[in-house]
Formats: C-alpha cells, sequence, structure tokens
C-alpha cells in the first residue's frame, strides 16, 4: 500500500530528478505541448500548475519565484505574458494528460501532456511546418531542373518509353 507517500521517485536520485523536472516544465511552458512518459506527466503536474498560479499571481516576487525554478528567461516571460492571462479565471486543472501508446523498446508508457487551449498555437506551428516543407521542397525541385537545363539532359515525355520497342 501507498499510505503517506508522496511524490514520484521516477527511479533517480534527487538532484536528477529535480533537474528533469524542471527542464520538463520549463519545456512544457515553451512548447505547450510535449511528449513523454506517463510518470513523468503525473509527477510534472502539480510543479506546471503551481507555476500556472505564480503566472497568475503576477507580482515581482512570484516572478523571481518562477525565475528561481525555470531554465530560462523566456519560459518566464511567456508564463507570465501569455500563460498566466490565459487562465487568469480558472481555478485550476491547467493541464491535459493524453496517453499515446508505448515505447516499443522498454514498453513504457507514453503520454501528451499540453495546456488547455493550446490547440489554436500547435495548428498554427503545424501549418508554419508544412509551409516551410512545401516551400523548400519547390525549391529543391527548381534547384534540380536548373541543374538538369545546365547539362542539357532532356526528360521524354511521358509515354513515350515504348515508342522505340517492336511491335
Amino acid at each position: 500500500m501507498r499510505h503517506k507517500v508522496a511524490g514520484w521517485k521516477l527511479g533517480r536520485n534527487t538532484a536528477h530528478r529535480r533537474s528533469l523536472l524542471r527542464n520538463l516544465v520549463t519545456s512544457l511552458i515553451l512548447e505547450e505541448r510535449i511528449e513523454t512518459t506517463l510518470p513523468k506527466a503525473k509527477a510534472m503536474r502539480p510543479l506546471v500548475e503551481k507555476m500556472i498560479t505564480l503566472g497568475k499571481n503576477g507580482n515581482l516576487a512570484a516572478r523571481r519565484q518562477a525565475l528561481a525554478y525555470l531554465m530560462t528567461s523566456a519560459a518566464v516571460d511567456k508564463l507570465f505574458d501569455t500563460i498566466g492571462p490565459r487562465f487568469g479565471d480558472r481555478n485550476g486543472g491547467y493541464l491535459r494528460i493524453i496517453h499515446a501508446g508505448w515505447n516499443k523498446g522498454d514498453g513504457a508508457d507514453k503520454a501528451f501532456i499540453e495546456l488547455l487551449g493550446s490547440e489554436k498555437t500547435i495548428d498554427e506551428k503545424r501549418q508554419k511546418r508544412a509551409e516551410a516543407r512545401s516551400k523548400r521542397a519547390e525549391e529543391t525541385k527548381r534547384a534540380m531542373e536548373e541543374a538538369e537545363a545546365q547539362q542539357g539532359v532532356e526528360h521524354p515525355a511521358p509515354g513515350a518509353e515504348g515508342e522505340d520497342k517492336i511491335k
């Protein structure tokens, strides 16, 4: 039984566990959605909720507490400028943990952990990535065509492959 056993050890010593959770919380605040194992997601939930509560508070002392825990000042700025005001009227439950299957190697449960209301920003990121990917594909295609034109290689017309065969 797990009576009066608080927290998650995650198979690490204290310093490693603290560093891992600080990095995960910072990444979640910056990216708004990350994939990790289920126990790590459950262990970081109270820490992220505490950070968001500090972000909602918004005073200098709260900013300094968040800066002492989070790894980058960019995460602190995003926490206080965008995430804190987003959850201004909400009293808790800022996260969503979605089960995502298992690791093939060790069978660990995988999960997506995301901030509520981050769907819009995630869709915008996806769209930007798709646009960048299509732009790169067009540039490479254009570069290949230019290189072939310089070499003087001509492609046969479609369906012209079998014309030289004797029937």
